[in-house]
This record gives C-alpha cells, structure tokens and sequence, in this order.
C-alpha cells in the first residue's frame, strides 16, 4: 500500500494538467471576425499616429497634386488643346490624374511594408495573436486615406484653375469612388513587390519600370488618336485609360458604362489575383 501511495505521488506531478500552452499567432483562422476588425481598427490607429508623428511622410500627398495640375496645364495645356484652350484641358486632364494619383499612392504602399520589415516591426507583430491579414488591410485602408486627400487636392486645385462639372455632385462622387477601387487593388501589387523585393529602393525601381509606361501609355494626359497605332492599341488596353475614360465622362458626360465595368473588372481581377499572393508571402515571411 505503501509503495503504491508513493508511486501515484511521484506521477501526480506529471500526469497533472496545467496551463493550456500559448499558441502563437499563425493560426489566423481561429481569430472571428469582430476581432479581426478590432485588429485592423487598432493598426490603422496605428499607422494614422504615425503619419501625425512624421507629417513630412504627407509631403507627396499634398505637394503631387499641385505639382501635376500645374505642370500638364501649363507646360503641355497649350500644346495639346491649343493655345488659350487651358480651361478645356483642366477638363480633360483633371479627371486624368486622378487615376494616376491612386498609382502614385500606392507605390508607397510596397516601400512602407518593405521598410517596416528592415525596421523590426514585422518583428513585433509576429509575436501577437492577430490576424495576418490585418496588418496588410490596415496599411490599405491608410493609403485610402492619403489618396482620398490627394484626390481632393487634386480637384481644389482644379477647381481653381476652372474645372467644371458637367454633369453632378453624384457623378463626380462616383468618378471618385472607382478611382479608391482601382487604386486600392494596386495596392496589393506593390505589397506584394515590398515583400518580394530586399530593399525599398528596389521596390521604387521597379514600381517606376511598371508605373511609367502605363502613365504615359494612356489616355490620361492626351487623347489616343494622336498616337501612333501601335501604341493607340496598347492604349485602348490599358486599365488606367479604362480608368481615366471613365472618371472623364462622369464627370464632363459621355458614355460610362463600358470604361466603368473595365476599371472594376480589372480591380476585380488584380486583387484575386494578388492579394492571396501577398497574403501568404507575408504569412511565410512573418
């Protein structure tokens, strides 16, 4: 009896359960989605008391839209539309670049991530138990942000340079709503480059490879018909043209609906495409 009693003594303190051990957070399916959503409100509150910490990092939100407005009027206004035609070029070109700031903005997207990585942060959050995912969405829902102050910048200045519109506030508010879109699903491809690629320099290099001939190669600044053939043809297929034909006519009037269901398809499809992409490089590095 007594050899028993010391046996079961001497096992009781393994076979005792203690504490459920912690689990990290790799598991992301075990997180609901209210706590998902509280993750990614945290991690915006986050980024946005970053961007209040360092206003310098809102210099290329402010200073861009100023800088294209004045520079395509003035300098390529006359030359295209014909001298003392500026105000229907303001027209033209305004609704243009609103495609190309939400390109512009999310470039930013690819060199913040990359350089979180060099900075350790990335180090911070692969010992918390949130969602993947949620660190990826925050950064998005940011640069909406920027880009919605770019794009009101944008139309100030057009609006002081004589920018009408032609059709409604609702248009107008649609025209910006599909530029969000299409320049939210970009954003995935430069998250995806920033995690790819080891440097942040890199990533601006590369970003300028893939951002300059879709640019220039648009409907955006001039109209394809004084284009080479050739390159009238890349144009016709470019999403930004797609884009850029659409947020004109709403807001000048014109046929909406082919350019309008392009832009969102190609939204569409380049998110599908990327984001799980993106996703799972982030998983694998973090």
């Amino acid at each position: 009896m007594s050899a028993t009693t010391t046996t079961q003594l001497a096992k009781s303190p393994v076979e005792t359960p203690g504490p459920a051990p912690a689990r990290g957070p790799s598991g992301e399916g075990r997180i609901g989605l209210r706590a998902n959503l509280r993750h990614i409100g945290a991690l915006v509150r986050r980024n946005a008391l970053q961007i209040k910490q360092d206003p310098e990092s809102m210099f290329d939100v402010v200073l861009m839209p100023i800088i294209f407005v004045l520079l395509f009027v003035y300098v390529f206004g006359g030359a295209i539309s014909g001298k003392g035609n500026n105000q229907e070029y303001v027209n033209y070109v305004v609704p243009g670049l609103m495609a190309m700031m939400g390109m512009n903005i999310a470039m930013a997207v690819g060199t913040g991530i990359n350089d979180d990585f060099k900075k350790g942060v990335m180090d911070r959050f692969r010992t918390m138990p949130i969602a993947r995912s949620s660190v990826l969405i925050a950064k998005i829902v940011v640069e909406i942000g920027r880009m919605l102050v770019a794009v009101a910048i944008l139309l100030g200045m057009g609006f002081l340079l004589g920018l009408e519109i032609r059709t409604s506030v609702v248009d107008l508010f649609a025209a910006i709503g599909l530029s969000t879109v299409f320049g939210a699903s970009l954003m995935w491809i430069f998250i995806l480059l920033g995690l790819t690629l080891k440097t942040a320099q890199a990533v601006q290099g590369m970003a300028m490879i893939v951002l300059m001939p879709l640019q220039f190669g648009s409907s955006i600044f001039a109209p394809p018909t004084s284009m080479p053939g050739w390159l009238e043809t890349f144009t016709d297929y470019n999403p930004l043209s797609n884009l850029a034909d659409a947020a004109r006519n709403l807001i000048n009037g014109g046929p909406v609906a082919e350019s309008v269901w392009m832009t969102l398809g190609w939204a569409l499809l380049i998110t599908v495409v990327t984001a799980p992409l993106a996703v799972a490089k982030f998983r694998k590095k973090t």
